[in-house]
């Protein structure tokens, strides 16, 4: 049978299973699998145990599940209403000042956790009528808290970065450390949007009359020194060379488990079985897309779909920024569509090798991968940050939520753009690595 006519089988297979509402390893792994069987017959599919196998056994893919229970963890304590309380005493001076405190929390949160719902869930149910009882707009309310939880994606520990590592043979402590500049200037950008808003239109975010004292200050940052343990556990290991990836999640995973205990007296048998449950779902769920994204990928790789793009890619005879735009456009439009750890698992093996050819750095390109990807989260239909948000804003219409949250999908289009220009914005930070 014709390549390009089994190519249009197989898409057609995955896009009417994702369009009937099938979950998506279950499209990714029918639609891989039919095309390994009509290029290879039973024979091709034979192998996928042992590819499946192959790409289980591996030391890094264990940060996946630790990194999910540290998150787990940290929404059992008082972290994220702690780190947001800290943060609006110090920024609440400011235009939208309760919003900016929102971001850096959501921020802060993220470096300990790496779960981008999490970060939104414990930061919004406490912000959110905190702001809106102030007189905030709900939309800045509940659209500042989405778009900053997905700082989760790109601020380390982030399992996107895992995944992409795996697939593109890319140091995962690099590809965190790298995340780190990045993360903090998509940060600010939020955090000048949200100035910039309240500015021009008042309304949305009035000024708060009261004075918070230089020593309510100082002791609501006494309240957040466990989160610089679990941030050094953490990141502060992997830029020292002390500590892999997933000895730094093993690492976080036990201090964080160490302060529900001894700090925030929150422990208990219940509580650490509905941590390991919901660790357990969430892990399941990320290796059946893995899974099926490799048995899918080995699809494209048997029929050469990567060489065939980047050939094609090459011979259009563009400016390589010509090529990063249509390629970062194919990204944003399936994160619309379907979750991060898939885009990444899908994209990353067909678009590495035109990066690669261009000469850019595989490191520099899970980078803005990541950053390109944060805008899915926050976009219909797929969008988990927004239900994160309605779920703890049950108040707040969905409408408002989206209306919120879109203007941080330009800001973020931005610093995709200045990553790109600038690549070296990303690559100084691991190039300084032990």
């Amino acid at each position: 049978m014709d390549s390009l006519l089994i190519v249009f089988i197989v898409i057609a297979i995955l896009l009417v299973l994702i369009f009937m509402g099938a979950p998506i390893f279950l499209a990714l792994g029918t639609a891989g699998m039919t095309g390994l069987f009509l290029t290879g017959g039973v024979r091709s599919l034979a192998y996928i145990p042992m590819v499946i196998y192959s790409h289980l056994d591996s030391f890094i893919l264990l940060a996946v599940p630790l990194f999910l229970m540290l998150g787990q963890v940290l929404a059992k304590t008082d972290v994220g209403p702690d780190i947001y309380t800290a943060a609006s005493k110090w920024l609440y001076r400011l235009p939208g000042g309760l919003s900016i405190a929102s971001i850096m929390a959501c921020a802060i949160f993220g470096a300990m956790s790496g779960v981008s719902i999490a970060g939104a869930a414990a930061i919004g149910a406490v912000a959110i009528p905190e702001m809106t009882k102030r007189g905030y707009a709900p939309s800045l309310a509940a659209g500042s808290v989405a778009a900053a939880g997905a700082l989760a994606m790109l601020i380390p520990p982030s399992l996107l970065f895992i995944l992409y590592g795996l697939v593109a043979d890319v140091s995962v402590g690099k590809l965190f450390i790298g995340g780190i500049i990045p993360g903090i200037i998509l940060a600010l950008m939020m955090s000048i949007q949200v100035i910039l808003t309240v500015l021009k239109n008042p309304k949305f975010a009035p000024m708060l009359r009261e004075k918070v004292s230089w020593k309510k200050r100082f002791v609501s940052l006494s309240k957040v020194w466990p989160t610089l343990i679990v941030i050094f556990g953490v990141l502060g290991t992997i830029y020292l060379g002390v500590a892999t990836p997933t000895e730094a999640g093993a690492i976080g995973t036990g201090t964080a488990i160490l302060l529900v205990i001894l700090v925030y007296r929150k422990f208990s048998w219940n509580v650490f079985s509905t941590i390991l449950n919901a660790t357990a779902r969430s892990t399941c769920a990320i290796l059946l897309i893995y899974i099926n994204a490799i048995i899918f990928t080995s699809f494209l790789s048997k029929i050469g779909a990567p060489e065939a793009l980047t050939s094609f890619m090459i011979s259009l005879d563009v400016p390589n920024w010509v090529t990063i735009v249509i390629a970062m456009f194919v990204v944003f439009i399936l994160g619309m569509f379907v979750d991060g750890a898939t885009v990444v698992m899908v994209t990353a093996p067909l678009l590495l090798p035109i990066m690669l050819k261009m000469g850019y750095s595989p490191l520099w390109f899970g980078i803005i991968l990541i950053i390109n990807l944060e805008m899915a989260v926050i976009t219909p239909p797929v969008g988990l940050n927004l239900y994160a948000i309605k779920s703890v804003a049950q108040d707040v219409p969905m409408k408002e939520i989206l209306r919120g949250a879109l203007p941080f999908v330009i800001v973020e289009i931005l610093c995709l753009i200045l990553f790109i220009v600038f690549p070296e914005f990303a690559l100084w930070l691991p190039g300084t690595m032990q």
